[in-house]
């Protein structure tokens, strides 16, 4: 049985890649921040993991390792939006969206890398907020809202790449996915897709074998 390991399974897009995964007889690793999972299943193993808190992910790392489980898929799914009607930087918001999106996430990837096969696969849950090429003057997808999500996920994206460099050797893929524009806390009722919808899409990306270093949705590539 292979093991995928996802961040933030406790709702929204985390909560319906553990369902899916399960379903297609993955063992899951999940974590949450507070709320814990509500999902039952002898396969599902849930932690508590506060990304902002580096005693949080050493314990946490801890407690993965003590179950035995090499990983097969790591998605870094857990983050924050904190400055959604900003459209200016705030100092303060941009340090713990950065704490959670960017610091915690690689602090809690590099404790992790030494569990993950061989052939295994990071996927770094991304968004076309972080596009630079996107995100182009007022006429480009995000034109000027939450700055600080959008620069915490175009440093994800460049965490993708030189990670993605240094373990090309051990055949460790890793990718960065953008889900959509989904139907969770965070995307809002208005959303275009379920976060089904957005699992499905994630699910393809992460048990296939793309070129390493990329920026996926679906099946397409898009430009950082």
């Amino acid at each position: 049985m292979k093991t995928v390991l996802i961040t933030g399974i406790n709702r929204g897009i985390g909560e319906a890649l553990a369902q899916k995964f399960l379903s297609k007889d993955y063992s899951v690793i999940g974590t949450y921040r507070s709320d814990k999972s509500t999902i039952e299943n002898k396969n599902l193993f849930a932690l508590e993991l506060d990304l902002s808190s580096g005693e949080s992910i050493s314990a946490c790392v801890k407690e993965i390792t003590g179950l035995g489980k090499n990983i097969d898929i790591l998605i870094n799914n857990a983050g924050v939006l904190l400055d959604e009607e900003e459209t200016s930087v705030i100092p303060e918001k941009l340090r713990k969206t950065l704490a959670i999106n960017l610091i915690g996430t690689i602090d809690f990837t590099e404790k992790i890398i030494p569990l993950i096969n061989k052939s295994g696969h990071i996927v770094n849950i991304s968004s076309t907020a972080g596009s630079l090429e996107k995100a182009g003057g007022a006429s480009g997808h995000y034109p000027y809202h939450y700055p600080s999500y959008k620069i915490s996920k175009a440093a994800l994206n460049m965490y993708t790449r030189t990670l993605a460099l240094r373990l090309e050797k051990s055949e460790i893929t890793v990718s960065s996915v953008h889900p959509g524009w989904v139907k969770t806390e965070m995307g809002g009722q208005e959303a275009a897709i379920s976060a089904e919808e957005a699992a499905d899409g994630i699910y393809k990306v992460a048990i296939s074998n793309p070129e390493t270093g990329q920026f996926w949705f679906k099946d397409e590539k898009l430009p950082w």
